[in-house]
This record gives structure tokens, sequence and C-alpha cells, in this order.
């Protein structure tokens, strides 16, 4: 399709243009105003007992610890994890984030500590939702060493470095705006150009049946010479 071809044709689809335009202004309002969410941050770490050649918890934090830190996590997150989390009343957005010395693509988990994350629409049901998942949290830690039959001088333990602490969510309204126009654009272009196909399409095969329909019923050739010759036995 060449410029030219492509400019008739949105020109022929302006309400296309014009609908898609709305919906963008509909979404650019929605960026301007959007609904105000709230996230709350807490952190815990997994600590070891406190031994006689080792008073300090904090400087005894081995990966062990992570890796055990890490089941608990994964168990969460696992389909059973998260019935268990919704039966608590954890609903909504939330995630459960290791804190560790590596990567995203090659993660090590050396420090045990847990950053874990709620959104919800009230500060306070954002930090409800962080503290029942800390709850469950350590719960699976203390079934994991009862299950061992680890005593309880032995037993590891969960400490909350940093309290569940809300802020109110703070969207780039820029970006969004761009966002909602660029989609609005390239949407209505494309729509209008699948809409002209359409009807082009449409128009055309009517025409070629209107048109066979003017015509009337075709006569074949030799059907003249046969009323000739029988008029003529006659």
């Amino acid at each position: 399709m060449s410029p030219g071809e492509l400019i008739r044709a949105l020109r022929r689809r302006w309400y296309v243009l014009i609908v898609a335009a709305v919906l963008a202004a509909a979404g650019a309002v929605q960026v301007l105003h959007p609904t105000q969410t709230y996230l709350s941050t807490a952190i815990v770490v997994l600590k070891p007992p406190v031994t006689d050649n080792q008073p300090n918890q904090l400087a005894n934090l081995q990966p062990p610890l992570a890796a055990v830190s890490y089941a608990a996590i994964q168990q969460l997150d696992s389909p059973e994890g998260t019935e268990e989390l919704r039966a608590a009343g954890v609903r909504g957005t939330y995630r459960l984030i290791p804190r560790n010395s590596g990567t995203s693509v090659t993660p090590r988990y050396l420090i045990p500590s847990l950053q874990i994350q709620a959104e919800q629409a009230e500060p306070a049901a954002a930090d409800t939702a962080v503290r029942k998942i800390i709850e469950i949290y350590t719960k699976h830690l203390t079934d994991m060493q009862t299950q061992q039959g680890v005593p309880d001088s032995a037993r590891m333990s969960v400490t909350l470095l940093v309290p569940p602490t809300a802020a109110v969510q703070t969207g780039n309204k820029s970006r969004g705006l761009a966002g909602a126009a660029l989609l609005g654009g390239v949407g209505g272009v494309v729509v209008a150009l699948w809409t002209d196909r359409l009807l082009t399409r449409r128009s055309r095969r009517r025409q070629r049946h209107e048109a066979a329909a003017d015509a009337g019923p075709v006569v074949r050739a030799e059907e003249p010479e046969r009323a000739a010759l029988a008029g003529a036995t006659r």
C-alpha cells in the first residue's frame, strides 16, 4: 500500500480514528487520575541459634540458612502456598524477594534475608497482608525444623529487621500518557485499515452481484437455432 492509498483509506474511515482518539483520551484520564494504591514493605532475616562460640547471631549468617529460607519461599510460591495465603486473607499483589549477593540471573542466596511486599488499596490493609505473610513464612520454617526433630535450643529463628511500612504508589505520568497516545494512534490506524479492507471487499462483492442481476439470464447460442428447427419441422 502506497502512502497515497494509506491516506485515502484513513480518510474514508475517519470515524474509526475518532473512536480510537476517544479511547486514548479515556486512557489518558485514567493515567492522570489513577486508582491510588499502597505498597507495604518489610524485611526479615533467618538467624541461627545462639551458641557459646558465636553469641552474635547476625555474625553467623551462612549460605545454608539462605537455602533453608529459599525453600520456605518456594513453598509459599507454590499453588498450595498461594491457597494457604489466600485462606489467611492475603489477596491482591504480593512479592517475596530473597535479598542475596548474587544477581537476578545467577542468584546465590548467600544472605538469609527476605523482602516482603504487598499492594493494597489501603495502607493498613497492605501492612496487615505483609504481617500475615511473615507469620506464615515463620510457620513454614518452624514446621520444617519440627519435621527434622531439631531441638528448641538449636532452632533457627526469624527476626524482623524492617517493620511493614506502607507508601503510596506513584507512577510516571509522562510515560503513561505517551503509552496511551502511542497505543491509540497505532491501534486506530490498524483498525481503520482493517475496516476499510473489509468494507471494500463487501462493496465489490455486492456490486458484482448487482451487475449479474441486471444482466438477466444468459441465453445460450444454440437455443435460437433449436427454436428455428422446431418451427421448420412444423
